[in-house]
């Protein structure tokens, strides 16, 4: 016999009276289509006041309408004790605090030592039943805010609001020199590089992407620049920034021009002996996602999380105020 999540429910209220039951959950639920299949062909999948029903139904005020999901475990992930900061968990969501250097999920010859090898194994611990489903990326240097959706309908939701451009998701990143501008806009489009393929670059016909950006400090080697993401393109920060001339301190991927120059002049020469030793300070590219803020997928509720900038980068801001910061504008 399947084993279920806990209901969610819905009462009908008295404007809503001999509506559909498919229209609830279609509207006042917001059940998707995909999901709504798969809770039409499980026996506790929905019901009214208890009784299973067909979705044709038309409801009354005061009814009790429950969708359940049944339970799942990610049976290809191998649960491993990997430490894991938690900043939110309930029976719907957990939140965690990235470290820089693990990767979210297993990809292709990279089974084990990842995030979810780590969750999976904390679950189990637990005796809770959940598939890993992470509903947004990290690269695996990036640190910070990461949600992971503990079922369907959570995953759903949070999907659709990111889709929609209601989740808001801010970084913070330390670059090499400082923009031109304060603060704007990079909308420059994304693809792959023909000649790398695992690296990004902005080209014409591109995918459309657009990250907003404003300069918090600045100092004599660089800046710490807020950022927030309409798209989310695969490298996005570091190749927009790259793109505008500041990029990302400590990126071995996408380094600053001055890297390749052939025959630097003895400016050039200083300049890039100051970038490299700031290169050095920092043994991944400086970008943490420090806040994210979104619609809880079941509770009337907007939750907010923030993690603190990680040791390394803090460490780096102290290196970057060596020097006499200059006061960004506001």
């Amino acid at each position: 016999m399947s084993s279920y999540y806990s209901p969610i429910t819905y009462i009908i209220p008295p404007e809503e009276d001999g509506w559909l039951l498919k229209t609830i959950l279609h509207k006042r639920m917001e059940v998707s289509r995909k999901l709504l299949s798969r809770l039409k062909m499980t026996e506790q999948g929905i019901k009214v006041n208890g009784e299973r029903v067909y979705i044709s139904v038309k409801v009354r005020a005061g009814d009790t309408v429950e969708i359940r999901m049944e339970t799942e475990v990610s049976e290809d992930i191998l649960p491993q004790p990997i430490p894991f900061e938690s900043l939110y968990e309930d029976e719907h969501l957990l939140v965690v605090n990235k470290a820089a250097g693990i990767i979210v999920h297993p990809t292709h010859g990279h089974y084990t030592d990842t995030l979810a090898n780590g969750v999976v194994h904390y679950w189990a611990e637990k005796g809770e039943r959940y598939r890993f489903r992470p509903v947004h990326r990290l690269d695996q240097e990036t640190s910070g805010v990461l949600v992971i959706a503990k079922n369907p309908f959570a995953h759903q939701h949070i999907s659709e609001q990111m889709i929609a451009g209601k989740v808001d998701k801010r970084y913070m990143a330390f670059v090499h020199g400082k923009p031109v501008v304060p603060e704007g806009d990079i909308d420059g489009p994304i693809d792959r590089d023909p000649e790398e393929p695992h690296r990004r670059i902005v080209t014409p016909d591109g995918y459309p992407s657009l990250t907003r950006y404003k300069v918090m400090e600045t100092y004599s080697g660089g800046s710490r620049v807020e950022l927030k993401l309409e798209t989310g393109r695969t490298h996005q920060i570091r190749v927009h920034m790259t793109s505008i001339g500041c990029p990302l301190i400590g990126d071995g991927m996408y380094r600053h021009p001055l890297y390749s120059e052939a025959a630097p002049t003895p400016d050039q020469t200083a300049q890039l002996a100051g970038i490299a030793a700031l290169d050095a300070a920092m043994p991944r590219q400086a970008l943490h996602a420090v806040r994210l803020s979104l619609r809880h997928p079941v509770l009337p509720e907007n939750l907010i999380f923030e993690a603190p900038l990680p040791p390394d980068m803090a460490a780096l801001e102290n290196e970057l105020k060596q020097g006499k910061p200059e006061l960004a504008a506001e």
